[in-house]
């Protein structure tokens, strides 16, 4: 178990007895901190308001424009799969494990930064990496290892969202094919490479957020106003490999998301 003095560390008084936020993914507020937090001078600043991040709240709005988006429409589509009894356990015992493992990284990332201060490294302008955080505790196999699944998952994950993106603007807009959408929004993502760092993705949480927030409330209305289709029955799942599927979409939610919180 970590001491409570290492988790506290977190938190670091500058000059001025003020409090600046530390993420425990090693981000700080850099070279911009009083820019961040004063807005030059006092002034207000779009720039620092929607580029400028690093805090615990960048954090948590990363998250979440990342995972519940690209759930919120799938959810629904995986319980008529699996059946509600199914559905509702399943996302229970995936919650929990997931949980659970994201407390663990945490443990593990705090673990083995305290260890690397200790040995006078600094992490101000530094992003500490899962496979450096395997390299640290446990060697150099272990940090081969989970830097050729990061690169596997990272590879399969970007091309699997490209054509979730594809599919689902094909339905809206099919004037183009699906592989012409996939060109586009391929096109469009890799745009992302020129963001200086983690501190410059506030902007596109904030994105993510209002269109999130927008798709939920926009699918919540519709069905109160539209209500159910005539002749709907409601079953369990008709197919293995359908009860399967669902069941992976949700162990993904839950599980692999665990991640990056």
């Amino acid at each position: 178990m970590v001491p409570r003095e290492q988790a506290e560390e977190a938190i670091v008084a500058d000059s001025n007895g003020k409090e600046e936020e530390v993420g425990v993914m090693g981000v700080s507020a850099g070279e911009h901190g009083a820019d961040d937090h004063h807005g030059g001078g006092g002034k207000f600043s779009m720039k620092n308001l929607l580029w400028h991040g690093g805090s615990v709240w960048d954090a948590w709005f990363s998250c979440a424009s990342n995972q519940v988006a690209q759930v919120l429409l799938t959810l629904p589509y995986s319980f008529s799969q699996l059946g509600m009894l199914s559905g509702v356990l399943l996302q229970l015992f995936y919650g929990f494990m997931g949980s659970w493992t994201a407390y663990l990284i945490s443990v593990l990332y705090v673990e083995y930064r305290s260890r690397k201060e200790k040995e006078g490294v600094s992490f101000k302008n530094h992003v500490i990496q899962w496979f450096e955080v395997l390299d640290g505790l446990l060697g150099p196999y272990w940090k081969a290892a989970g830097l050729a699944f990061n690169c596997t998952f990272l590879l399969f994950g970007s091309v699997i969202q490209l054509i979730a993106c594809a599919s689902n603007i094909y339905y809206i807009n099919d004037r183009l094919d699906k592989r012409t959408w996939t060109y586009i929004f391929g096109a469009c993502c890799a745009t992302t490479v020129f963001i200086p760092s983690f501190h410059n993705y506030r902007i596109w949480s904030f994105l993510g957020l209002g269109m999130t927030t927008y798709t939920a409330w926009y699918l919540a209305i519709a069905a109160l106003l539209n209500g159910q289709a005539e002749g709907i029955t409601h079953t369990g799942p008709t197919k293995l490999v359908l009860y399967f599927t669902g069941a992976t979409n949700i162990l993904y939610t839950f599980g692999g998301h665990a991640v990056t919180v």
